[in-house]
């Protein structure tokens, strides 16, 4: 079987995988809004600190940006998929804890459609995650014992399709297309230890299928060994089509019943510059702000919180032609700050990064590992910090040219 075969079948099952599978967290946060939210970056540009905006690479799929897409080779087929684990400890006043998780990322591919000119990206990735499970044991006047339990499982996944061309030689413009689906089942149970008194149980699922678009612009130039790249992103408020069953179940009798509330995903726009010397040394700074404050959950608006991002990143290579194998690695470094966008759990999230780029000798390939490190909260309400390593493999191929005989 040809190497396009074999990618183009992986591509295939891979993307039923990620978009049937359940996004992997055990975050009590998570019980919040939408839950945790991804920013959709590629496993190199995390290692950078989840820059996105300016970046544009003829060796990274960049779904961030879809202006990036007409940076790539006009005869190159592009690949990507990536996979993580996740370390996570969680501390409050009552202890610590410890998960451990593991998920695919996402997955995605892009490919020229005429020339230099216009491109094209597809794939899938996660846009929320939700998994929470704990529980807390009280009483009432030391009479009565009762416990609260709280689950949630699921998430929200969103499939893509982007197209990008150049208006002229240092200006380009990209759309990208996002259909999101998915399902998150909450509950909410009382349980009294004495049997005369009735127990209930709260179990809302939301479903959820939407579409949005989100536009980019990227202004590029070189001159010499320099290349610097501004970018900028748009997304308008758009309704968020979401049912939401609520079924209420008693020791005596059950209720179901189907709310159909308001809820818009929100106006998101964000800007980013980076600058590249030689082919060795790349650093870029990013910011987006999501408007989710302006945008309605549950039929009200400022139910909600603007959420802000930056973020800062450098790549290195010592010497992309040397024959020394060491000389040809990418060494990445980056750190961010991102504010909480719900009220009930409003701390925000420093993190850094760092990876390592291998590129293989014998194909366009490179194998990306970058690990992550963040934290928010307090053990007042609650603390979290969490360790990530993700791993991605980044493919390009000569796909779109004639063998001479």
């Amino acid at each position: 079987m040809s190497l396009k075969k074999y990618i183009l079948i992986v591509f295939a099952s891979m993307m039923a995988v990620v978009m049937w599978a359940q996004n992997a967290t055990s975050s009590p946060t998570s019980r919040y809004g939408y839950g945790e939210l991804n920013n959709n970056l590629p496993g190199a540009y995390r290692a950078m600190g989840g820059l996105g905006v300016g970046m544009r690479s003829n060796k990274v799929i960049n779904p961030a940006q879809p202006a990036s897409y007409t940076a790539c080779d006009s005869m190159t087929f592009m690949f990507d998929v990536a996979g993580s684990f996740l370390y996570t400890n969680y501390g409050d006043s009552y202890g610590q804890r410890n998960k451990v998780n593991g998920n695919l990322e996402y997955i995605t591919m892009q490919f020229p459609i005429w020339r230099q000119h216009i491109a094209m990206s597809l794939g899938v990735n996660p846009y929320s995650a939700v998994g929470y499970d704990f529980a807390l044991t009280d009483s009432i006047n030391s009479d009565y014992y009762y416990t609260q339990s709280y689950r949630g499982l699921g998430g929200f996944t969103q499939v893509y399709g982007g197209v990008s061309f150049n208006i002229c030689d240092w200006v380009a413009l990209g759309v990208n297309a996002y259909y999101m689906f998915g399902d998150v089942e909450q509950s909410r149970s009382l349980n009294f230890t004495d049997a005369s008194m009735d127990s209930v149980q709260l179990v809302e699922t939301l479903t959820a299928n939407s579409l949005r678009l989100r536009y980019g612009v990227q202004l590029f130039h070189t001159f010499g060994k320099h290349s610097i790249t501004l970018g900028g992103v748009f997304e308008n408020k758009q309704p968020f089509s979401r049912m939401n069953y609520e079924q209420i179940e008693t020791t005596t009798a059950d209720t179901i019943t189907l709310i159909d509330n308001g809820f818009e995903m929100p106006m998101m726009y964000g800007a980013g510059l980076s600058y590249a010397y030689d082919n060795r040394v790349l650093i870029g700074a990013d910011y987006m702000c999501h408007d989710w404050a302006n945008a309605k959950y549950f039929g009200t608006t400022n139910s909600l919180r603007v959420r802000h991002r930056w973020a800062l990143g450098a790549e290195y290579r010592n010497n992309p032609t040397s024959r020394k194998y060491v000389d040809q690695l990418y060494w990445r470094l980056g750190v961010n700050y991102t504010t909480a966008y719900t009220n009930r759990y409003n701390e925000a999230e420093l993190g850094v990064s760092a990876g390592v780029g291998f590129p293989l000798r014998t194909a366009g390939t490179v194998i990306n590992a970058t690990v992550e490190y963040g934290k928010r909260g307090s053990k007042d309400v609650l603390k979290e910090n969490y360790l990530r390593l993700v791993i991605n493999a980044s493919i390009s191929e000569h796909w779109f040219f004639k063998r001479k005989l």
